[in-house]
């Protein structure tokens, strides 16, 4: 379990407490928060728990020094447990470009990977598939809108595209975020806090904001095209303020199929690992005479700037989806530190991709060389305006 203490590990820990004769745990990894591990470690005793540096593997270890569990530190604790030949399902949940690493590890070992960290598309979505194919990995979508596609689509679409299979047009669906109804003029002054009280989900802070911006709905439609092989134009965002339809899939003889649950991720993820079968994930039934109706409108890329990033990033192609990958994650830190406002994570990503000379993504070296200067640039536009 890649990313234990977020919000999609406690819905996946949650799962698997409910099946203790189908699932066992390994491995659970965190960033630093040390506390929350030391209680998942005696929930789940799995028999490796990785922290994200030294300090805070130490102090783990010495909570749980009555416990088997062996703590690692660092990438390379992250590679070893998401490869190791005990493993047969890897969870990757880690929030951020750090979780490509060992997402491409497990691809190597050939795992079933559950793919929740949508950066490693994002960021290396070609090598990345290449190396699904090469290794014979098993890749399954959790982010709940490519998860919704998947079950709506003929079973080998991830593996060889939907190219021949009759879809004419992929539909993601997004609730629009807290401001969906603010005036536009009015989101200079919204605060962090307010960014992340997303309406429908309960989500980590990266993420809501990112759903606020919409970003996030950017990024999975890059995830998209990779996932499923389908250029960005086959691609249409809506908006859906309920969050029942989690996305559709319309094909050529007008056929529409959607995927519909309450807003819960525990659904995803319990059908991503159960697959083929289906089993019990705690999520209530789906009440229609409830829900009553559902509203979509067009996805307004005016007041989501975001959406048409991701749009020239993907048809730039190369490296460019690195770079807005990047510049979105270091703007989103400084929001959230209040060191920029809501309205400039746009404007910065922006200005480091016209800023940046971009090549191709056909190389792990030259892709984390792209990011890491997508970063360097976006901290210096921000230390320049303050």
């Amino acid at each position: 379990m890649l990313g234990a203490s977020g919000s999609i590990g406690q819905s996946t820990l949650d799962i698997v407490a409910r099946h203790p004769d189908r699932y066992a745990l390994y491995a659970l990894t965190a960033n630093n928060n040390h506390q929350k591990m030391q209680q998942l470690c005696r929930q789940f005793e799995p028999r490796y728990a990785v922290m994200s540096d030294a300090d805070s593997a130490e102090l783990l270890q010495q909570a749980i020094s009555d416990l088997p569990t062996r703590v690692l530190a660092g990438e390379s604790g992250l590679v070893q447990v998401a490869a190791a030949d005990e493993v047969d399902v890897v969870v990757a949940a880690i929030v951020g470009s750090v979780g490509l690493l060992p997402t491409l590890a497990a691809v190597r070992a050939g795992k079933r990977i559950l793919l929740a960290n949508k950066e490693s598309l994002v960021m290396a979505g070609a090598l990345f598939m290449d190396e699904v194919r090469q290794y014979k990995a098993e890749l399954l979508p959790v982010d709940s809108e490519h998860n919704a596609i998947f079950q709506c689509l003929p079973p080998g679409s991830i593996e060889s595209g939907v190219g021949d299979k009759g879809v004419h047009k992929i539909i993601l669906t997004g609730s629009g975020g807290p401001f969906r109804d603010h005036e536009i003029g009015s989101l200079d002054e919204v605060t962090p806090r307010q960014a992340c009280a997303h309406p429908n989900w309960n989500m980590g802070p990266k993420i809501s904001v990112d759903s606020a911006t919409m970003m996030n709905k950017g990024l999975e439609l890059i995830e998209a095209c990779w996932l499923f092989a389908v250029d960005q134009s086959d691609v249409e965002i809506l908006l859906h303020r309920q969050s029942i339809v989690h996305s559709m899939v319309s094909y050529k003889d007008g056929s529409v199929i959607a995927q519909m649950g309450n807003p819960d991720m525990r659904t995803p993820i319990a059908n991503a690992l159960a697959w083929p079968e289906r089993v019990e994930s705690g999520v209530e039934p789906l009440n229609l005479l409830q829900v009553s109706r559902l509203d979509f409108t067009l996805a307004d890329e005016v007041r989501y700037p975001c959406l048409a990033l991701a749009r020239e990033a993907w048809q730039q192609g190369g490296t460019s989806m690195a770079v807005l990958n990047a510049a979105n994650e270091v703007a989103v830190e400084y929001f959230l530190k209040r060191k920029v406002r809501f309205t400039e994570i746009a404007k910065l990503i922006t200005e480091v991709m016209e800023q940046t000379t971009t090549g191709p993504a056909n190389g792990l070296e030259g892709i984390l060389e792209a990011d890491a200067g997508a970063r360097m640039l976006c901290c210096q536009l921000v230390e320049q305006q303050a």
